[in-house]
């Protein structure tokens, strides 16, 4: 006996992409560019903030988080994204998470009623997309609505695009910016069409914002800033970030969720019953991450000099774009399972077919021709496997 929803799911990317490698053998020297887990060193900061509070690991951690955890997440907000002064309550308005990925996750337990409108409910997700909306949606008997994010559409869903009918019943719509894979940022505009989108239909807009402060140029917009220049509050807005990749710090599994007060409450109740919470020596580190900007510009720094790397590397071949945020490169190979297997057998470099991060609709699968490969290594490393990339590519 077990939950039959579970056989909704698919393998998860990363086991279909054992699957299709399995049996290769690749050259000796090999580089995983697959797995977007930071490579950078966590910055000297966290370590320190580690060991300055031993007493908390004799504690069992509060659902609620700290206030000093919740204060410093409140700060960096406003400061982050120009929020005026008390928008952001941090009694209210902000819940400490253990990592964005489980709380993304819980957020459909949260959002997703019985019925919606008389009907199944839907959930709104872009198409190529992070595997855990989708999850979310199944696993909640949600009718996963599957929205195209191409390059048609500047690689952002288009949710007012969506059919009226789907609208209605929409629980929920998630929205990553930057995008996972593509890195496209969704502007000021963008976000607040669709804040008054999700208010018009009743639905939460879920704005996965993990990746907002790896970027090549201007800071991101993020639906907070949104909210705050709409002027009407934080209803039907879930934002969601995190330290792993601003910090470099994925394993320590800190983060947190920022919005409509009704809503925190209600996650809060959720977390009691069943949600991993965050442990205090785990919070007072993060406290201390979230209230230093330093290590997080030398961060930023390493990733751009690596974007540089790629576009001397790459050119105009490939489809090869710079993304506006983000660390991933989307390249149009064709045929990106072909592509992941060559890849692999003649360079060693070990790459994700984009067809595994999205679902094909009316036939065709929006992510087939590309692969997604992650700037995640040392900056040698990094151009070193681009290099040998663009030769095996190139090579018929």
């Amino acid at each position: 006996m077990y939950n039959t929803r579970l056989d909704g799911l698919t393998e998860y990317p990363f086991q279909r992409l054992a699957a299709l490698l399995n049996g290769i053998t690749p050259p000796a020297s090999q580089l995983v560019m697959s797995i977007g887990e930071p490579q950078h060193a966590p910055p000297a900061l966290l370590h320190q903030a580690l060991t300055q509070n031993p007493e908390g690991w004799g504690k069992y951690p509060l659902n609620a988080g700290t206030p000093e955890y919740r204060a410093a997440v409140a700060a960096w907000c406003a400061r982050r994204f120009g929020l005026p002064a008390g928008f952001l309550d941090a009694e209210k308005h902000i819940l400490p998470v253990a990592g964005s990925r489980e709380a993304l996750f819980m957020a459909a337990q949260l959002c997703v009623p019985p019925t919606k409108s008389g009907k199944t409910p839907a959930v709104l997700m872009p198409n190529p997309f992070y595997q855990v909306y989708f999850g979310a949606a199944v696993m909640n008997a949600a009718d996963p609505i599957f929205v195209p994010a191409t390059k048609d559409t500047d690689f952002l869903p288009d949710y007012s695009a969506v059919a009226r009918a789907d609208l209605e019943r929409a629980a929920m719509a998630y929205l990553c910016t930057p995008a996972n894979p593509q890195g496209t940022v969704a502007g000021l505009e963008v976000l607040k069409d669709a804040i008054r989108l999700a208010r018009k239909h009743d639905f939460v807009l879920v704005s996965d914002e993990c990746y907002s402060e790896i970027y090549t140029g201007a800071p991101p917009a993020g639906a907070l800033e949104a909210c705050a220049a709409l002027g009407e509050g934080l209803a039907n807005v879930l934002v969601f970030n995190s330290l792993s990749k601003r910090s470099s710090a994925p394993g320590l599994r800190a983060g947190f969720v920022a919005g409509d007060e009704k809503l925190i409450a209600q996650f809060s109740k959720l977390r009691a019953h069943g949600g991993a919470v965050v442990p205090v020596p785990v919070l007072a580190a993060a406290t201390a991450l979230w209230c230093d900007e330093t290590h997080v510009e030398e961060n930023r720094a390493l990733y751009r000099a690596k974007f540089d790397d790629a576009a001397g590397i790459f050119g105009s071949t490939f489809g090869f774009y710079r993304p506006a945020g983000g660390f991933f490169l989307w390249l149009d190979v064709g045929d990106g399972e072909a592509a992941t297997q060559k890849l692999w057998r003649d360079a060693g470099v070990k790459v994700l077919p984009g067809g595994y991060l999205a679902r094909a609709t009316s036939g065709a699968n929006p992510g087939q021709p590309y692969i997604r490969v992650a700037l995640v290594h040392g900056r040698d490393k990094t151009k070193d496997a681009l290099l040998r990339m663009k030769t095996c590519l190139e090579k018929q």
